[in-house]
């Protein structure tokens, strides 16, 4: 998720996608324990994802 697209989400929606992304971080990295995954630089992409719109969240926080 490109971090203009993030920008553009409202607060309450941003921590929802949050929430969600974590759940599926914790899936992705469970399933990958149990059968290793062919592309495991996705977990690395969700990662990053979730950092950068943490990130954009506390600057939103911070302004208001």
């Amino acid at each position: 998720m490109k971090a203009k697209e993030i920008r553009e989400m409202a607060a309450k929606d941003l921590v929802e996608r949050i929430e969600a992304e974590k759940q599926s971080l914790s899936v992705m990295k469970m399933n990958h324990v149990i059968s290793p995954m062919d592309d495991t630089s996705k977990i690395a992409k969700s990662r990053r994802d979730i950092a950068r719109m943490m990130t954009i969240l506390a600057e939103k926080q911070k302004q208001n």
